[in-house]
């Protein structure tokens, strides 16, 4: 078979008796055949000769339908024996030919010659020695010697007894012609995909034909298995319009197949089409389809392919790299990379969710990797909808997502792999969302590690599903079949998301920053000395998240015993700028722990619930590792613990090298450290603030004077946006932490930060530039505008508290000193100092812009708070004047004194304190 379509060659025109040449393309009958000329850019063109003066019998014919009174009729005795006697002959061979006759319906009638000149065998006569053919002697010429030459032959084969001669009539011989199968289903079951012998006898387009099985004489249509060429799509009004290259792929079967003896497995038969693999001496036709770009593969039946759908995918990829027909126009998905960027080695660092890995590469850089092709466990239907205010967690809460996630993590974390991109998938918007991408570029690949292709591992196990795509759709994992074949094999094994049996469940409890949680837990893990965990997460070089298999909760987990670089953070006064080395401490320890398995010994928990102690993986001490490397220092916590050596010699071995914590230590005299050590005087910096709001625990929310200009030129450019475009009601979607926009209750918008949603009729805002809170529907909040960030302009409100003051317990008593405050400072402009930090925010003087009295101590002489003591030396000259106020305002028993001193004898029951 050729593997090629041949060149174009001249046919001359017909004009009797000149001598004309072309190949058989079919045999119609024992007297009729259809030639064909050389292809020339296109299929050639095509005549049909009838032999003259002779006859063979008329073979089966089907009924015709719509017309209820015609019938199927059977052969005529030996018509099939002549038709099968001439296309074994002639089929596909060069003959000449000259035309003898043509009837005004058009019908040519001439001498046919196999070979190029008439030297060669007359078919007809061949035909009429052996007696499948009956010669026309009501038209014979006596003069003709040709015609007189056929009654000779004829004369001889009926004196031989050949053919139809024979005795008996040949009745035995007739065609018992099957044009229908009852059930295909089962019969092609019942071939057991076993080659069954076939002729090819029609050629519907390049990859669907219709076929005779031997030697039962079935007629059964077959479509090529795993493959689709180009077709002739029927018109409303009956014709047919080829689409690019339908004609040249059909000449392409046409001109190997049609007649031609073949071998047909019948692979498969869904929805009443029979799938199939065409076998020919000279090659498997689907494989030089897909190689000369006359087809593309299709998913659907590739799956039912026995000759290894490996080769189609090779076939079709080789057409791909030539450009040939339908690929003329094809750009790779790896068109625009470097051979460098399509195929490397990488280190696993990060499983995320079940489908997409962290890598790093051999330049440092990190790097994102959606496995080709398959989508992790997702909730279906209802479960969509369900416990929407539960907080939801989707590596616990998606069936079998974590068993996906940690199939990953154990196969891969730590590990070496290859990685062979298969397509970028480009990122997409959402209208719903704004324009926002609803997912960033995605570098999508095949990932394997010790030949093992990971995607289809996890497919074969159930905890993954394979996409299905549009058939124009090249962006798909180089091994896409293989993907298919290991779904199939899990769905019918009934493996994970396939399987019948009960959904695994995971109830993990989360009690990171649950402080009462905690306490419960604290004693436990104290008493297990060193506990499993796997590190979920890591939050800084010290801080990580990590899950405690044992009892299956979540945890956050301080490192003990050093000061570690603290990133930015988001404060109430604004952003907090990272301090040097944070980012390197972060990605030291998310190198060396993230999502390994290692081992914890809890020693202790601060007042927000998070866990402090060692961590170890692999007999490193996670603390010593980063004081080891300048990332961290030590901390004077660590003496009381037996790490505290191996912390200072490491220190010291750090500080030696002076290299990034390090690097501009230089050792100082002990007498410059004895006067670092003094107390300083109080130093006091007043600031113009403008005093916003009031809590009820006597905190006060301040803006910046000097920052004030800048805030209402924002809110007024805001607000003109904002009435430009009107946010479309109902249209945000508030979570908690998010930064908004909020109409407040005198009609205009402002900046504000979600802190709870109970629902969406109950919203809790807080006002970043005022400090105040309300609680709103969602419908009068909006998206903040990106121009108007916090990136723009921080948040102008700050907490602040009163320093060297106590606020009473008694409600009644601290509403008395907040009323007061609320009546001298709210809303007015005043002189602020900060004394000293606090835990929530800092504690500041305040004073009268005009007289320059200060509000805290001017609250002590009215006997509404009392007087926190506080040690440090540079204070006491404050301290020693609030304190002389206090015994005033007791002396004159104002206000909470007016009992006397109640301290005495209630301190501990009401916590109060001298």
């Amino acid at each position: 078979m050729a593997s090629a379509v041949p060149a174009q060659v001249q046919s001359n025109p017909a004009s009797a008796p000149q001598l004309q040449r072309g190949i058989v393309k079919m045999v119609l009958s024992g007297c009729a055949v259809i030639v064909r000329g050389q292809p020339r850019g296109g299929p050639p063109p095509e005549r049909q000769i009838n032999l003259s003066n002779v006859r063979a019998g008329a073979l089966a014919r089907r009924a015709v339908q719509g017309q209820p009174d015609t019938k199927d009729t059977p052969d005529e005795p030996w018509a099939f024996q002549a038709r099968e006697f001439l296309r074994k002959k002639v089929i596909g061979k060069e003959v000449c030919f000259t035309v003898e006759n043509k009837t005004p319906q058009g019908r040519e009638y001439g001498i046919v010659y196999l070979g190029k000149d008439t030297s060669g065998e007359n078919i007809a006569e061949s035909l009429v020695t052996e007696g499948l053919a009956t010669v026309r002697r009501e038209g014979i010429r006596g003069n003709n010697p040709d015609q007189a030459r056929l009654c000779d032959l004829e004369d001889q084969a009926k004196a031989a007894k050949k053919g139809q001669w024979s005795e008996g009539g040949g009745s035995h011989t007739i065609r018992d012609l099957k044009y229908t199968i009852e059930n295909p289903r089962n019969f092609v079951d019942s071939l057991h995909q076993k080659p069954v012998n076939a002729i090819i006898e029609h050629v519907r387009d390049g990859c669907m034909v219709r076929a005779q099985l031997l030697p039962d004489y079935y007629l059964v249509t077959v479509m090529l298995s795993g493959v689709k060429c180009p077709t002739f799509k029927r018109e409303a009004d009956g014709t047919e319009t080829p689409e690019p290259f339908a004609a040249e792929a059909k000449f392409f079967t046409e001109s190997r197949l049609l007649q031609r003896d073949v071998q047909i497995i019948l692979e498969s038969c869904p929805n009443q089409v029979i799938l199939g693999t065409i076998l020919h001496p000279n090659g498997n036709i689907t494989e030089l389809l897909l190689k000369e770009g006359f087809a593309r593969c299709v998913d659907w039946s590739m799956a039912v392919y026995t000759q290894g759908a490996e080769k189609l995918r090779a076939a079709e990829r080789s057409a791909k790299e030539r450009k040939v027909r339908i690929w003329k126009d094809y750009v790779a998905p790896t068109a625009n990379l470097d051979q460098k960027d399509r195929q490397f080695v990488a280190k696993v660092m990060q499983v995320v969710n079940a489908d997409a890995i962290v890598v790093k590469l051999n330049s440092g850089e990190y790097k994102t990797i959606h496995l080709s092709s398959i989508r992790p466990p997702r909730l279906e239907g209802e479960e969509k909808n369900k416990d929407k205010d539960k907080r939801f967690r989707p590596l616990y809460d998606i069936p079998y997502m974590f068993e996906a996630r940690e199939f990953l993590r154990k196969k891969l974390i730590g590990k070496k792999v290859n990685v062979t991109v298969d397509y970028i998938r480009a990122a997409t918007t959402a209208m719903e969302t704004g324009g926002v991408p609803a997912f960033p570029e995605r570098t999508c690949a095949t990932v394997t590690i010790g030949g093992i292709n990971i995607a289809e591992a996890l497919v074969s196990k159930g905890l993954a599903t394979v996409i299905r795509y549009r058939q124009d759709d090249d962006q798909r994992s180089s091994h896409y079949d293989e993907l298919l074949a290991a779904e199939a094999r899990a769905i019918k094994n009934g493996k994970g998301l396939h399987s019948k049996k009960e959904v695994p469940i995971h109830r993990v409890a989360d009690i990171s920053g649950e402080t009462q949680k905690a306490k419960q837990f604290l004693p436990f893990l104290q008493r297990a000395g060193r506990s499993e965990a796997v590190v979920e997460y890591v939050f800084s070089g010290s801080r990580l998240k990590l899950y405690m298999p044992k009892e299956t909760c979540l945890i956050t987990f301080l490192l003990a015993g050093i000061e570690c670089p603290r990133g930015s953070r988001n404060m109430p006064g604004g952003m907090q700028v990272a301090e040097p080395y944070s980012e390197e401490a972060t990605s030291f320890t998310k190198e060396l722990v993230l999502q390994r398995e290692v081992e914890v010994e809890v020693e202790s928990m601060d007042k927000a619930g998070n866990f402090i102690g060692w961590l170890h993986i692999e007999g490193v001490n996670l603390s010593v590792a980063l004081v080891e490397n300048a990332l961290s220092k030590v901390h004077f916590t660590a003496e009381r613990s037996s790490y505290y050596k191996t912390l200072l010699s490491a220190e010291e071995t750090a500080r030696q090298r002076k290299e990034k914590l390090w690097a501009n230590y230089e050792e100082k005299p002990k007498e410059e450290v004895a006067q670092l050590t003094e107390e300083k005087e109080r130093v006091a910096k007043y600031r113009a603030v403008y005093v916003t709001e009031i809590t009820d625990g006597l905190h006060f929310y301040a803006q910046d004077v000097e920052t004030g200009t800048k805030l209402e030129s924002l809110m007024e450019s805001m607000r003109g946006e904002i009435a430009t475009q009107p946010p479309v009601e109902g249209s945000f979607a508030p979570r908690r932490g998010d930064f908004c926009i909020a109409k407040f209750a005198d009609g205009e918008w402002y900046r504000a930060r979600i802190e709870r949603v109970e629902s969406p009729a109950k919203v809790h805002v807080f006002y970043i530039d005022y400090g105040n809170r309300e609680i709103l529907s969602s419908t009068r909040l909006a998206v903040l505008p990106p121009a108007f960030s916090t990136r723009t302009l921080p948040p102008q409100a700050t907490e602040y508290t009163f320093a060297f003051i106590q606020v009473p317990q008694d409600e009644d008593a601290r509403a008395d000193a907040v009323d007061s405050v609320v009546r001298d400072i709210q809303n007015t402009q005043c002189l602020l100092n900060v004394e000293y930090s606090g835990v929530v925010c800092p504690h500041v003087t305040l004073q009268f812009t005009d007289s320059k009295d200060d509000v805290g101590l001017g609250l002590v002489k009215e006997g509404l708070v009392m007087v926190d003591v506080r040690k440090e030396k540079h204070l006491q000259k404050m301290v020693t004047e609030y304190l002389n106020c206090q015994e005033s305002a007791k002396s004159a028993r104002l206000n909470i004194w007016r009992y006397g001193d109640f301290r005495d004898d209630d301190a501990d029951e009401f916590g109060y304190r001298r």
